[in-house]
């Protein structure tokens, strides 16, 4: 996998932020681009938004089984989120 991807199901949900990056991060992956050229734009626009749905749905209607724990917020989803609470106070 990926190291960028990170676990976005935990004790917190994932914002829409969190899910779009992962999606973009996945599409990067897959399709070998890191900035794909005008002539693939569009597809690998429609690809984001495609995986970005699909991420969304699937953490919504996932489940845990009572008394299951949730897996712990990854140390790099922390990290976005304080760098993110700080711009927004600056």
């Amino acid at each position: 996998m990926c190291r960028s991807i990170v676990t976005l199901r935990g004790e917190e949900p994932a914002t829409d932020e969190e899910v779009r990056a992962a999606a973009l991060q996945f599409v990067r992956k897959v399709s070998g681009f890191r900035v794909p050229s005008q002539a693939n734009q569009a597809a690998f626009d429609r690809a984001v938004g495609e995986v970005t749905e699909a991420t969304g749905r699937l953490l919504h209607d996932m489940v845990s089984p009572p008394g299951a724990r949730q897996p712990a917020m990854a140390r790099s989803r922390l990290v976005a989120r304080e760098k993110a609470a700080q711009r927004s106070v600056s």
